[in-house]
């Protein structure tokens, strides 16, 4: 009997993995339109999903969140060194962040890389980037709210810190129509009574 009962859950758990996806957020499933811009890609969610405070490090090694940037629509784009996608992505978001207004739209480049600042500065230099301002992750703890087996991964909350659109692929961020998703997200919150 309990042997049956085993076997019973083992083939009710390799046919959940096996016969369908599980997906991290509403919305994580494939995408059926087709593609004119990478900016298609994106997924815009049916609904505010939300994301618990996990703690990262700015420039200066200090501990901080999300509620840090609270009132403003947050791109949170995770990336590294090692990833060619990530880094041919880099310019544009920066690019993209000078669209916004300082108090409507904070641009969270957050580096993986195993040996955070010392590792990322370095090679933004070589890069000619010595002013992007990249923030890190080294140990992955953003891996609690945000699926990191994939980089460049980009991740968009609104105003109250609420997941409202990601992309776990690269994407032009010089695109017209990225700067307006942005603006359309900004805008929204905008019009939310307070």
């Amino acid at each position: 009997m309990k042997h049956t009962l085993a076997t019973a859950l083992i083939l009710s758990c390799v046919s959940l993995f096996a016969g369908g996806s599980v997906y991290a957020y509403p919305g994580m499933q494939q995408a059926t339109k087709p593609i004119e811009s990478t900016v298609d890609l994106i997924n815009v969610l049916p609904k505010t999903f939300p994301i618990k405070p996990v703690v990262f490090n700015d420039v200066d090694g200090k501990a901080i969140d999300f509620s840090h940037y609270k009132g403003k629509v947050i791109m949170v784009n995770m990336w590294a060194t090692w990833c060619p996608p990530c880094v041919r992505e880099l310019p544009a978001i920066e690019r993209l962040a000078t669209k916004f207004k300082a108090e409507d739209f904070a641009l969270l480049p957050i580096s993986i890389d195993a040996e955070g600042k010392q590792q990322v500065q370095s090679f933004l230099n070589t890069l000619g980037m010595t002013g992007f301002n990249s923030y890190y992750d080294p140990e992955q703890n953003l891996g609690q709210v945000f699926p990191l087996d994939t980089i460049p991964a980009t991740f968009i909350l609104d105003q109250d810190g609420q997941l409202i659109a990601f992309v776990r692929s690269f994407v032009d961020w010089d695109d017209a129509k990225a700067v307006s998703l942005i603006q359309g997200f900004i805008d929204k919150g905008r019009e939310k009574p307070n």
